[in-house]
């Protein structure tokens, strides 16, 4: 059984129709692959006079990239049959449940080396296909890799740093940020 669109917006900050995914089709602690066919709607939030430009696929991968985090974070996924990347029903060799706990909030910080092979979204006939693969991190950052393609085409590409839990923490001064 493939992760909705409700479950979705119960794990990431996006709501309504600024939740831009509609379901995830495979994942594993490395990766997700998300779906999505709002790139199409007249009331996609994104569009700006009338057109949704492809610098806007960022955010759809930043929402994968969410999604990751909530996925790895574990919680109730034995229950929902979530598809992990490697075999439908068991995951790749040797990868067990998600860790239980709750993601930690993220910011996107930076994306670099982003490519763009099309100039907007809104007249891709095929859904969007989102890869977000986690090239590196630790508690505090995370390094992934992104694209976004529909049916063969890539659409956009590209790196992001995401930063958890990136306010001041109580009585810590901003030397200690710096």
């Amino acid at each position: 059984m493939r992760l909705n669109r409700a479950w979705i917006e119960s794990r990431i900050p996006h709501h309504g129709r600024m939740c831009l995914l509609d379901e995830v089709i495979a994942w594993s602690a490395e990766r997700v692959s998300c779906r999505s066919g709002t790139h199409r709607e007249a009331d996609n939030p994104l569009r700006a006079y009338g057109r949704l430009g492809i610098a806007c696929g960022i955010e759809y991968a930043a929402q994968a990239m969410a999604v990751h985090g909530a996925l790895i974070a574990g919680g109730d996924l034995a229950d929902q049959g979530a598809p992990m990347i490697g075999s439908p029903a068991a995951g790749p060799p040797g990868a067990g449940p998600p860790a239980a706990g709750s993601p930690a909030a993220g910011f996107l910080a930076s994306v670099r080396g982003v490519r763009f092979h099309s100039l907007r979204l809104d007249d891709v006939q095929g859904d969007l296909i989102c890869d977000a693969v986690r090239m590196a991190g630790d508690a505090n950052t995370a390094l992934y890799e992104f694209e976004l393609r529909s049916d063969a085409t890539q659409l956009l590409c590209g790196r992001a740093t995401v930063v958890f839990d990136a306010g001041l923490k109580a009585g810590a001064s901003a030397r200690e940020f710096r």
